[in-house]
């Protein structure tokens, strides 16, 4: 009996160390938390001994998988478009050889010109507003009349706002349309006008969404809904374009610093008169320091993302979700397994405003 516990405890320990190791896809939680019910399930049952061969036997198989999907494609001939703040990628793809079509919102910015002075021959810098229909037009016969029949191999839907952290309450409706078209809008037009050249190289379309759009956070209201609409989009495209060959990913990132932060200034012009009064403009101006703030406890290294984004471009076997950063697959767990009330104490610590409370709590 003593050699079965020893077994047990050696199963679990080396189970757990795989979990940690492997990427957190969607498959991943569920083969963890399976894993480790069954388990659970036969030590109480009083089989230490099959427990413990159960939890080697996951790891075995979580092994597996795992090396399976690092299988690369090779990248020759292949032809990716990104949109939006993508240059740590277009320099990462390019450097390994895949033609790069970088679409930028300024053509004659200091990002666009920092990526034409690497003066490589597989990066081409395009002027893209994804809101724009004409310049994604343009886009589209330029790239068409390169790829030819060989089509594009990758769409990286990259483009997106945050523009404001505050209250849902304190968001003019005009900035809910504004972060909806960009965020949500711009990456559905690019699928449809891209899809054709798409299917032709049964390629990729990788969109890139944010913990926020699963997760429910405070401040980030607007923007969690339309990274929510386009998770929901991107999973009922991965499913009707499986019968194409083209494969849909969602990157979903986590913590990480990028030039989305936007500016609050502006968001007392937006708001009644009686809202004002609510929250009280100290409250309200208080959210650009807020702001500030959580964009500074942020990671600089965008390396996981990058990582991340490449391998569901080349990967033989890409997955359908990819969580870089820890926060990206902690919160969803977290959200999953706690009591309600214990998650939504959590996330208020995290993200709670807490340089000033609105005015009228005190009047309450």
């Amino acid at each position: 009996m003593e050699i079965c516990s020893w077994l047990c405890m050696l199963g679990a320990s080396v189970y757990i160390f795989t979990v940690l190791r492997t990427p957190k896809d969607g498959c991943g939680y569920w083969h963890a938390a399976l894993g480790a019910l069954v388990g659970a399930f036969l030590y109480f049952l009083g089989y230490p001994g099959l427990c413990g061969g159960v939890a080697l036997g996951c790891s075995l198989t979580l092994l597996h998988g795992s090396e399976r999907r690092r299988e690369l494609l090779p990248v020759q001939n292949r032809v990716v478009l990104i949109t939006g703040f993508g240059h740590a990628l277009a320099k990462q793809l390019s450097d390994m050889g895949v033609k790069v079509f970088a679409g930028v919102l300024d053509v004659h910015g200091a990002g666009a010109q920092q990526l034409r002075a690497r003066g490589c021959a597989n990066l081409e810098v395009l002027q893209l507003d994804v809101t724009d229909g004409s310049q994604i037009a343009a886009a589209h016969q330029c790239i068409r009349a390169q790829v030819r029949d060989a089509g594009l191999w990758g769409l990286v839907n990259n483009a997106g706002i945050l523009h404001t952290v505050a209250d849902a309450e304190l968001h003019p409706l005009l900035l809910y349309r504004r972060i909806m078209e960009v965020n949500f809008l711009g990456a559905v037009n690019m699928c449809q006008v891209f899809l054709p050249l798409l299917k032709r190289s049964r390629g990729r379309i990788i969109n890139v969404s944010s913990v926020a759009g699963e997760v429910p956070m405070p401040l980030l209201a607007a923007y969690g809904a339309s990274k929510a609409a386009l998770s929901s989009f991107s999973k009922a495209l991965r499913l009707e374009l499986s019968a194409w060959g083209v494969r849909v990913a969602v990157i979903q990132p986590g913590g990480f610093k990028t030039n989305i932060y936007g500016n609050s200034d502006d968001i007392l012009t937006g708001i009644s008169s009686e809202t004002r009064e609510d929250y009280g403009e100290e409250y309200i101006l208080s959210l650009v320091s807020n702001m500030l703030k959580m964009s500074q406890q942020l990671s600089e290294d965008l390396s996981p993302v990058v990582d991340d984004m490449c391998h569901a471009l080349l990967a033989v076997r890409p997955r359908p979700l990819y969580t870089p950063g820890p926060m990206a697959w902690l919160l969803p767990f977290l959200q999953c397994y706690c009591p309600t009330a214990v998650f939504d104490s959590i996330i208020m610590r995290i993200l709670k405003n807490d340089n000033c409370e609105p005015a009228g709590l005190s009047r309450r």
